[in-house]
C-alpha cells in the first residue's frame, strides 16, 4: 500500500473510532436508562394487576358460550326465584336463619368472576411482595434490573393464565376474603356461562343445574356466616402457613425442587408434604380437615334439601360426580395438581362420607355439633371414622 493511500485512510479510521465511541457511550446511556426503567417498573410490584385482569378477561370473553351483559341481566330474576326457594328450606333444615344471603348474590360472567377474585390474588401476592421486595435494595446493574422486569412480566401472565383457566371451570362460589384484614361478609357468585355449558354437557335441565349449584354455595354461606369462629380459625392457619413458607423460601435448596419433580412425575401424593416442616404439615392437615368438612357438608345438604326442590336430584348427582371424577390430561392435569383441584375432589368424597356417617349415627343433634367450635372439628383419623367422632363429641348419640 502506498504512503499516500495510508495517509488518506487515517482520517477515515479516526472517524470510525470516534463513531464507535459515540455509539458505545450512547448504548451505555440507553442501557442504563432501560435498566432504571425496568427496575422502576419491577419495584411497583410482582404483578401488573390491571394488565393481568385485562389478559384474563380477554381470554374469558373469547371462550365458548360467552354471554353479553343484557343476557346476564335477563336471567337475574330466575336466580332470585331460586334463592327465594332455597333459603327457607335450608333455614328449616339447619334450624337457624341465613340473613343477607339472598341480597348478596350476583350472577356474573367468567370475566366478572375473575374481577371479583382479583382482590384475593392481590392480597396473597401483597404478602409475598412484603417479604421479597420490602427490604430489597435497588438492583445493581443492567442485568439485574432486566431480570426484575422479566419476573414481573412473567408473574403477571402467570396470574392471568390461572384466572383464565379457573374462570372457565368455576360454577359458583361463596366469596369470602379469608386473608383480608377486613371482616366484611361474603357474597355468592354464580357463573352463568359455565353453568349453562355444564348443564348442556351433563344433559340436565338448566333450572336443575342452577338449583344444584345454588344449594351447594348457599350452604357454604351458612357454614361461615352462622359460625363466627370458622373464618378466623382458617385465616390464622393460612397466615401462619404462608409466613412459614416465606421464611424458608431463601433456604429452599435445588435438590429439594429436583426431588419434588421426581415424585410428582411418579404421582406421589406426598411429594409436597415431604418438603414441609412438621409445623407446616400440621397446619396443612388442619386446613384440609376443615375444607373436607366444608365441602362434604355442602354436598350432603345438596342431597338432603335438593330432593325437596329438584325433580331428579339423583340423576344430577350421578352425572355431576362423573364429571368431577373424569381423568384430566396434559396441561389440565398439571394445573389441577398445582392449584389443588385434585385434592378438592378427594375432600368432597371424604367429607361427605364423614357427614353421612355422623347423620346416620347421631341424627340432627350430631349434625348441629359439627359446627359448634374448633374443639368439635374431626381429627384426620375421625374423618375416616365418624363413629369415633360421635363417641368423643356426642357420646349420648345412638350408635
Amino acid at each position: 500500500m502506498s504512503a499516500g493511500r495510508a495517509v488518506a485512510l487515517r482520517p477515515r479510521r479516526a472517524r470510525t473510532w470516534q463513531l464507535g465511541l459515540v455509539v458505545g457511550l450512547a448504548a451505555g446511556v440507553v442501557a442504563e436508562w432501560i435498566g432504571r426503567r425496568a427496575e422502576a417498573v419491577a419495584r411497583r410490584g410482582l404483578v401488573d394487576w390491571p394488565l393481568a385482569e385485562a389478559i384474563a378477561a380477554k381470554r374469558l370473553r373469547a371462550a365458548q358460550g360467552a354471554l353479553d351483559p343484557t343476557e346476564l341481566t335477563a336471567v337475574e330474576p330466575a336466580w332470585a326465584d331460586i334463592m327465594a326457594r332455597i333459603v327457607p328450606r335450608l333455614e328449616a333444615r339447619l334450624g337457624r336463619p341465613l340473613p343477607g344471603v339472598v341480597e348478596r348474590h350476583a350472577v356474573v360472567d367468567r370475566a366478572g368472576w375473575a374481577a371479583a377474585n382479583m382482590g384475593t390474588f392481590r392480597e396473597l401476592v401483597a404478602r409475598l411482595e412484603a417479604s421479597l421486595l420490602g427490604e430489597r435494595p435497588p438492583s445493581p446493574g443492567f442485568g439485574a434490573s432486566i431480570a426484575a422486569f422479566a419476573n414481573r412480566f412473567i408473574t403477571t401472565r402467570q396470574v392471568a393464565f390461572l384466572l383464565g383457566y379457573l374462570g372457565t371451570r368455576v360454577l359458583g362460589q361463596y366469596d369470602v376474603a379469608l386473608l383480608s384484614a377486613e371482616t366484611s361478609p361474603g357474597r355468592l357468585l354464580f357463573v352463568e356461562e359455565n353453568i349453562r355449558q355444564t348443564a348442556r354437557q351433563l344433559d340436565v335441565p338448566l333450572a336443575e343445574m342452577r338449583t344444584w349449584i345454588a344449594l351447594h354455595e348457599t350452604t357454604h354461606a351458612f357454614e361461615f356466616e352462622a359460625h363466627p369462629w370458622l373464618r378466623p380459625y382458617l385465616a390464622e392457619r393460612l397466615e401462619r402457613q404462608l409466613a412459614s413458607f416465606l421464611e424458608e423460601a431463601n433456604t429452599f435448596r435445588v435438590e429439594g425442587v429436583a426431588e419434588l419433580v421426581r415424585r410428582w412425575r411418579r404421582d406421589d401424593a406426598d411429594a409436597l408434604s415431604a418438603l414441609l416442616s412438621p409445623e407446616q404439615r400440621r397446619l396443612m392437615r388442619e386446613v384440609q380437615v376443615v375444607m373436607s368438612l366444608l365441602e362434604g357438608f355442602s354436598d350432603w345438604m345438596m342431597d338432603a334439601v335438593g330432593a325437596e326442590l329438584m325433580a331428579d336430584v339423583a340423576t344430577v348427582r350421578v352425572r355431576f360426580e362423573a364429571r368431577r371424577a373424569a381423568p384430566r390430561k396434559g396441561l389440565e392435569r398439571l394445573v389441577a395438581r398445582l392449584t389443588g383441584l385434585d385434592l378438592k375432589l378427594e375432600q368432597y368424597r371424604r367429607g361427605e362420607r364423614f357427614v353421612a356417617g355422623v347423620a346416620a349415627g347421631g341424627g340432627e343433634v350430631a349434625l348441629d355439633r359439627l359446627w359448634s367450635g374448633p374443639e368439635a372439628l374431626p381429627s384426620e383419623a375421625e374423618l375416616a371414622d365418624p363413629a369415633a367422632w360421635l363417641r368423643r363429641v356426642v357420646p349420648a348419640a345412638r350408635a
